[in-house]
């Protein structure tokens, strides 16, 4: 109520009755205003807000921008917690009461957004209208990295349901629409966009075009003097070299990440630039004692054991097997479980193929039904993926085994 507003606002402003008061209002009048027992006249109403610093309409405002720059302060300090219980479901009560008063300005976009991410986190009804309408809300005000973020958050629900050609189809779209109706993109805006189209042209096995997009948005970088996302660039495209088997490209883009990781003293960097040198061991070169060499060094410390530490495991059981120690090999592989935040088909091939080297160590001991039972599960796994190495592998192991089998 208005009376509640005044007394809220004049206590933040740490000022007494009798300064806001001061000689346009009693004191009297003015505790009776504010504990809703009488109402200002619009000269005194004026007075009050003059006094407070903030404008008549903001007084009458059922909920004041002010109040809405404190929810939002508070949403975002919750948002922004890692690993905090709950906090989904505590943003949602924060946000709730406020969202008829959500209709215009920054604060009750970047709320409705935030309410709606937190409605899909905990599986509830709903979250698509308040997301349309933050992104209503942003383009009108022309903040595009804000509408941009709106179009990868929606391309990323279809990503998670591994819909791929459906966040390819929504990330496309919205893209060409943001680029129609706002005057300006930043190059950080355009660097996140391209970098999820590119990732998403991979996911759905569009090799060339996933390419052209992550060689334009590096070069994009170096022009514009950014690194914002270059490590992920990097990586996807040192990922995508080592799976088409372009050796070149592999290297080069390989010899870049390990450089940012360098320069930047970025840990994550670094490991994936290892954990891809020893893939290609594996994979290609049949280096299997090489590939041990970078693989032990992480798994033996534990500080590093938990940051990729499963797909370090895999590559261990893959050296094994490549060195015929098939029982270690089986040990290694059995103590990965593929990750429920892993969605990426490059990623989860990385997973995934695991229980083909499984097949093939069993197959070698004698094991045939357990052999039969992983190289199917490998299959089914690899079926709808797009084209890789890895499936290539699979394959290649399964009509091995049913040969020897026949």
């Amino acid at each position: 109520m208005l009376g509640d507003r005044i007394r809220k606002l004049r206590k933040q402003k740490k000022l007494t009755l009798e300064a806001l008061a001061g000689e346009g209002i009693t004191k009297g009048m003015l505790s009776l205003i504010e504990n809703n027992k009488a109402n200002p006249s619009m000269e005194s109403l004026a007075f009050i807000a003059e006094g407070l610093s903030v404008e008549v309409s903001e007084l009458l405002e059922e909920v004041s921008s002010q109040e809405l720059r404190e929810i939002l302060e508070q949403a975002e300090k919750l948002y922004n917690q890692e690993n905090s219980a709950n906090k989904y479901q505590q943003l949602i009560k924060l946000i709730k009461p406020y969202i008829g008063n959500l209709t215009q300005g920054y604060e009750s976009a970047r709320l409705l957004e935030i309410y709606s991410r937190c409605l899909y986190n905990e599986k509830m009804d709903g979250w698509q209208e308040f997301t349309s309408q933050a992104a209503t809300m942003y383009d009108q005000m022309n903040l595009t990295a804000n509408r941009a973020g709106i179009t990868i958050f929606r391309a990323t629900v279809k990503f998670i349901d591994h819909a791929y050609t459906q966040a390819l189809a929504v990330i496309s779209k919205e893209r060409t629409e943001i680029e129609a109706n706002h005057a300006y993109i930043d190059p950080m805006t355009r660097v996140d966009l391209d970098y999820h189209e590119a990732m998403l042209h991979f996911a759905i096995g569009d090799y060339d075009a996933a390419t052209t997009m992550m060689e334009s948005a590096i070069n994009f970088s170096k022009k514009h003097r950014i690194f914002y996302r270059i490590d992920d660039l990097y990586r996807l495209a040192a990922g995508q070299a080592l799976l088409s088997r372009d050796e070149k490209k592999k290297e080069l883009y390989l010899t870049k990440l390990k450089q940012y990781g360098e320069f930047a003293d970025d840990l994550a960097s670094i490991i994936v630039h290892d954990l891809m040198i020893a893939i290609s061991l594996n994979s290609e070169k049949k280096e299997y004692s090489r590939a041990l060499e970078i693989i032990d060094q992480y798994l033996s410390n534990p500080k590093f054991a938990d940051i990729f530490g499963g797909l370090y495991l895999i590559e261990k059981g893959k050296s094994l097997y490549g060195l015929r120690q098939f029982d270690e090999a089986i040990l290694c592989l059995d103590k990965v479980e593929t990750p429920s935040t892993t969605h990426h088909p490059f990623d989860l091939s990385l997973y995934y193929v695991r229980d083909s080297y499984k097949a093939l160590c069993h197959f070698e001991l004698g094991a045939v039904e357990e052999a039969l039972q992983s190289i199917k599960r490998a299959v089914d796994h690899f079926e709808s993926l797009p084209h890789t190495l890895f499936k290539d592998f699979t394959f290649d192991a399964y009509n091995k085994i049913r040969a020897k089998i026949s």
